[in-house]
């Protein structure tokens, strides 16, 4: 009994080593990409008429690999303080308690639970929180790989109630249009 049961836990052992080191390889295998640049825009319709703006701050963990995207990998956050659109006086009201309350909410923050390859570009599942809301969005986007230097560029549209970001408005579109370009290095 005793022989069957060392063999038994050598088994085991083998095996858990085993799952253990593939487990770690496929995460070493993953590309490490460092932001070298990013621009983070968006735009939304008020009085009929778009309104640009950006966000800055942009800090990521990106984890790539278009040949492993099951264990690829992208978090990233902006800062809500960074809000810029042009105009001093509204950015001042957007950064207050019934916009983006960068007080108590200073970040904006995107986890990918999910990547796919459709054609010629990626499609990104993440979950994106703003104000303490999460909800999932679908961000099309390409990879543009050039030696050691890649660049990401991606669209995906929200409405801007679904995160509490101002309340009902006959002049304020709900509709948010976001275009994201990161420029990486290995």
């Amino acid at each position: 009994m005793y022989v069957f049961l060392k063999k038994t836990m050598l088994k085991v052992v083998v095996v858990a080593a085993i799952l253990f080191f593939y487990t770690a390889f496929q995460v070493f295998a993953q590309t490490i990409w460092q932001v070298k640049s990013a621009d983070i825009s968006f735009k939304i319709k008020n009085f009929g008429m778009y309104v640009h703006g950006t966000l800055g701050g942009l800090e990521a963990n990106i984890y790539f690999s278009p040949e492993n995207l099951t264990q690829s990998n992208i978090e990233a956050s902006v800062k809500a303080e960074t809000i810029n659109t042009g105009n001093k006086s509204r950015d001042r009201h957007l950064r207050k308690e019934d916009y983006f309350d960068v007080v108590q909410f200073p970040f904006l923050r995107m986890k990918s639970k999910k990547i796919i390859k459709e054609k010629d570009r990626f499609i990104g599942f993440f979950d994106l929180t703003i104000r303490n809301k999460t909800q999932e969005v679908q961000m099309p986007f390409t990879f543009s790989p050039n030696g050691n230097e890649a660049t990401f560029v991606g669209n995906f549209t929200i409405n801007r109630r679904d995160f509490g970001v101002g309340g009902n408005s006959w002049v304020l579109g709900d509709e948010v249009i976001v275009r994201v370009e990161v420029k990486a290095q290995k």
